[in-house]
């Protein structure tokens, strides 16, 4: 594959996975009370690609 076609597949990844990521802390951040340590889940999110922004919203969230 060449590089512009490499960055066909990559940008969409990324974007994909910086906006999860955001949200992710975004929602962490504003959030009074999640399961575990908030601390815990920052470098789950941030360091995890795509599937720590997925665990967070599929474990960390607490129902208010």
């Amino acid at each position: 594959m060449s590089q512009a076609e490499w960055l066909k597949v990559l940008i969409p990844v990324i974007l994909v996975q910086i906006a999860l990521m955001v949200t992710a802390l975004v929602y962490l951040f504003r959030a009074k009370a999640v399961r575990g340590n908030k601390w815990i889940w920052v470098p789950v999110i941030v360091l995890v690609n795509i599937v720590g922004p997925v665990l967070f919203f599929a474990f960390g969230r607490k129902e208010e």
